[in-house]
């Protein structure tokens, strides 16, 4: 009845109790951290706080009496210490660049987004214009009007004229 039941791939497996409980940490802390520690190694102040390291253990181990010394003359020690300090510093500047590669994604989509819209907006805008141009271009002008009445008026004079001409009164005492 055993191997039936893990034979099935519908049924979930019993859960198996940790012997031993990993530890639990905040891991949005932890990358704030990471930052931070990134942030401070690439800047001038590590650097020579990071010389004066060297030079004070470099300087201590060759000057200091022979029982004071703590590393030799190879500087096993030092060489350990820089390698930890490196083996450290590697996995928590990835972090900070992986933390930084997603907030960067985020405004690179939030970017995006601006810009579909302002080109929507554009968009509309521009059939806006053009449909303003249209109906523009089926207005009447002011210039076109003035032209049209000026036209209208040397038409009234004309038949004014003309009519003038045929129904003149006749001066008094002409008959």
């Amino acid at each position: 009845m055993a191997e039936q039941r893990r034979s099935r791939l519908d049924t979930p497996r019993e859960a198996r109790r940790q012997l031993v409980r990993r530890p639990a940490y905040d891991s949005e802390t932890f990358g704030v951290f990471a930052e931070q520690f990134a942030r401070f190694m690439g800047t001038a102040s590590f650097l020579f706080y990071m010389t004066m390291f060297v030079a004070f253990w470099l300087a201590f181990n060759v000057a200091a009496p022979g029982g004071i010394a703590f590393d030799d003359y190879p500087f096993i020690f030092l060489t350990l210490m820089l390698s930890l300090q490196a083996s450290y510093a590697a996995p928590l500047i990835l972090l900070a660049q992986n933390r930084q590669e997603q907030r960067d994604k985020v405004i690179a989509e939030q970017d995006r987004q601006a810009n579909s819209r302002a080109h929507a907006d554009m968009e509309f805008l521009a059939r806006e214009v053009a449909s303003l141009r249209m109906s523009v271009g089926e207005v009447a002008t002011r210039d076109f009007v003035r032209s049209e009445l000026r036209s209208l008026l040397a038409e009234l004079d004309d038949r004014d004229e003309r009519e003038g001409r045929d129904e003149r009164p006749e001066p008094p005492g002409s008959r």
